[in-house]
């Protein structure tokens, strides 16, 4: 009631240490330099400025506080910080407790004002851990004992096949070879997860009633968000999980709502009207320039979001086509294997890029998880036909069911526009490849 919300925002990967770097910087997954360090990206090029550092420069004190290490001094995201959390706590599924705690100790130590900080929790992160009240809203104790003991069967029965093709294969092929029933399976998955949920929401609730308390809460900006949707690429996929009949395992794309779709919600009290909706897709490379926008300070140099500010404040804005962009480095050629996508409107595309020659071998098809993905990393890459996927994704939000067949007249323009885009994104990588090169010599 107090915020506006865009009800269609994407973060720009499928997992923490893209994602967050992207937002923090508004560039790109692959303009960043993708993933080089087995499922590790590289940190962030000294030549791209982050949030921390633009805030710092402008007079603010700056915190980053996450109980999610890949999110901060892992891709060197500690730089313009003046105090930095970022490590694991004892419990992670209640970590929003221990972030507001630690922001209470921040604003003791460095009162005065400006401030800027970032939080990043854990709460719904896997392995789900409810705790009272929370815990038993959605999955009965015997559910939750159920699915104990259906885990410890899944990874008996299929351990030493881990990271030989996608999670999302590991699990079909477990579920199947240890009889489990899948619907089962996930609908409890989910549950847990929706508890976890109800903890952040709660602990979210109070944190606002204590800077409101404190009388800061109508001096703040406040925004909420996440760095991906459900899952990280890397866990059970409860999403799809339940979709009967199962898609084809080549279907899918980094837009799918499970894996990108995000709340963003931005609060400035007396400044933003509150109640808005808005629909037009945006995704979180779009954060970085509209806080400096709000806050008055410098634009970056080099960004690839635009500022949404003009929106929120009630003008009219032309909103752009998000960009999706998820890539790792292929350790024997040097090149950027990945997909990059669009979400224009009701339209969704997917363009898988590779260095290889198509040599595709019908039947595998094609990724049904990002090429670029982090678990790319360790499951073979094979050298597919580099082919463009294209949903409809006002009828079809999950990236179930290409409409190539459709729409030819489309696969051609997004293969079109996608493949410059590239060009784009590949031209700027150089800059900063090269801004780091300089550094270290």
């Amino acid at each position: 009631a107090e915020g506006a919300v865009f009800e269609r925002a994407h973060s720009n990967a499928t997992w923490t240490q893209a994602s967050t770097a992207s937002f923090m910087t508004s560039l790109q997954h692959s303009v960043l330099g993708g993933l080089r360090r087995g499922v590790h990206s590289t940190p962030v090029p000294a030549a791209a400025t982050t949030m921390a550092e633009h805030f710092r420069r402008g007079g603010y004190q700056t915190a980053v506080l996450t109980t999610n290490p890949n999110c901060g001094r892992v891709i060197g995201l500690e730089r313009g910080v003046d105090l930095v959390r970022d490590s694991e706590t004892a419990h992670h599924s209640t970590s929003s407790v221990d972030l507001h705690d630690w922001f209470w100790e921040f604003r003791k130590q460095y009162p005065g004002s400006p401030y800027w900080v970032h939080f990043q929790t854990t709460d719904v992160h896997e392995p789900n851990q409810p705790q009272a009240p929370f815990a038993g809203l959605f999955v009965t104790a015997p559910a939750r004992a159920q699915l104990d003991a259906w885990e410890e069967q899944l990874w008996r029965v299929g351990f030493g096949t881990f990271g030989t093709t996608s999670i999302a294969g590991w699990y079909d092929a477990a579920l199947a070879k240890a009889g489990i029933d899948r619907q089962a399976y996930f609908e409890t998955r989910r549950g847990l997860y929706d508890e976890t949920m109800a903890h952040q929401d709660y602990q979210l609730g109070r944190f606002v009633e204590s800077l409101k308390a404190a009388g800061e809460w109508h001096n703040t900006i406040f925004i909420v968000t996440a760095d991906h949707g459900h899952p990280a690429g890397t866990f059970a996929r409860f999403g799809r999980g339940l979709v009967v009949p199962q898609p084809e395992p080549w279907q899918g794309a980094l837009f799918d709502s499970y894996a990108t779709r995000v709340p963003l919600l931005v609060v400035w009290p007396g400044h933003i009207p509150g109640g808005r909706r808005y629909q037009q897709p945006v995704s979180l490379i779009d954060v970085l320039p509209t806080v400096l926008d709000l806050a008055g300070l410098p634009q970056p140099e080099v960004l690839q979001g635009q500022s949404l500010a003009p929106l929120l404040l009630g003008r009219e804005q032309q909103v752009r086509p998000v960009i999706l962009d998820e890539f790792r480095v292929e350790e024997g050629s040097g090149e950027m294997i990945g997909n990059l996508e669009i979400v224009d409107g009701r339209w969704g595309a997917s363009l898988e890029i590779g260095p290889q020659p198509a040599l595709a071998d019908p039947l595998l098809g094609r990724h049904a998880v990002p090429a670029g993905g982090r678990w790319g990393a360790v499951h073979p890459y094979f050298a597919e036909a580099q082919r463009l996927l294209l949903y409809d994704l006002a009828n079809d939000p999950f990236a179930l069911h290409a409409v190539n067949a459709a729409h030819p007249e489309l696969v051609e323009k997004y293969t079109r526009l996608l493949r410059q885009q590239w060009q784009a994104h590949a031209a700027l990588a150089v800059r900063f490849r090269d801004a780091e090169q300089a550094a270290l010599s």
